[in-house]
């Protein structure tokens, strides 16, 4: 009970901005015109700058990273093959089953690095850098690529969308860029190091604001089997495919305590920018997102209160 009691209040105020953002969206304050633009200078700005900061300046995991690294990647692939396996079950189209692809996989990074920040201080925000550097890359590739074989005639060019979705991420630059900081022993400038430091504290509030103001709970009414099947994978399925591999792989306590907060999150709100941009289920994409966000508020405590340490 002590235990449940502290990741509550670790994540309650993670959480609770979420719930203020969706408050403010709804009054609407500010105008909503702000809010895109906020997202832009979240995701193009002030969350890069966080990424470049953090791995940038990081202390390396004492332990080896290949065997948590060889972990998510094994995720990633079961995770796909798995969700894709019961979709067809449910004989969905095409753009359905990119929508609950999409769900299944992939996260939602501002809340996962306030989550690991919270509960876990330092160590969290490096081995979350650590998940973020590998998936990122790997889980918009899977992505792409399965648009590009569901819909073959509406998603255009497999290699351009690949680029842009690879090339032009700036999480993913982000990442490459302190990790070559990092491993090449540069770190971060000390002249740059206090003012990233004080643009990316805004990174993580602005961002779980934003993802408040993006839910539209009007449309969990919408909701039908691909929903409640993407829903219950990611939040439920997702995180024990996870434990496993994280117990036969023997993963140390450290990485697997905080990969599992990773493995418990939301899908990401930019799911829906690549549905409509390639013509896939957005109303669906966007029903799954919201639904999914306001789950985990109860599964994301209550899941590593039951798995942590098991």
């Amino acid at each position: 009970m002590q235990e449940f009691a502290s990741i509550i209040a670790a994540l309650g105020p993670v959480f609770a901005l979420v719930i203020i953002g969706h408050i403010l969206g709804r009054i609407p304050f500010p105008d909503r015109s702000f809010w895109p633009q906020a997202e832009r200078l979240t995701y193009f700005v002030l969350f890069p700058s966080l990424l470049v900061l953090k791995i940038g300046n990081a202390a390396l995991p004492a332990t080896d990273v290949i065997v948590p690294i060889l972990a998510l990647i094994i995720l990633l692939v079961v995770s796909a093959f798995a969700v894709v396996g019961l979709a067809k079950w449910l004989k969905v189209s095409p753009a359905t089953l990119s929508s609950i692809f999409q769900g299944g996989i992939r996260f939602n990074t501002y809340v996962g690095l306030a989550s690991a920040t919270a509960l876990y201080g330092d160590v969290g925000m490096v081995w979350g850098a650590v998940f973020l550097a590998v998936m990122i890359p790997l889980v918009n590739v899977a992505c792409i690529t399965g648009f590009a074989i569901w819909l073959p005639n509406q998603s255009g060019s497999f290699g351009r969308t690949l680029w842009q979705g690879m090339v032009k991420n700036p999480l993913i630059l982000a990442c490459l860029a302190g990790g070559i900081l990092n491993l090449s022993g540069l770190g971060i400038p000390s002249p740059a190091t206090p003012i990233l430091s004080l643009i990316s504290a805004m990174a993580l509030p602005l961002g779980l604001l934003a993802v408040g103001v993006s839910l539209d709970l009007k449309l969990i009414t919408q909701g039908n089997a691909a929903l409640w099947l993407s829903t219950l994978f990611k939040l439920l399925v997702y995180p024990l495919i996870f434990v496993v591999i994280a117990w036969a792989l023997k993963l140390p306590s450290e990485a697997t305590a905080v990969l599992l907060v990773f493995a418990l999150l939301p899908t990401a709100p930019s799911a829906y920018i690549l549905a409509r941009q390639l013509n896939g289920d957005a109303p669906l994409m966007a029903t799954i997102i919201t639904l999914q966000t306001l789950l985990a508020m109860a599964t994301m405590p209550v899941m590593l209160a039951l798995l942590t340490n098991h």
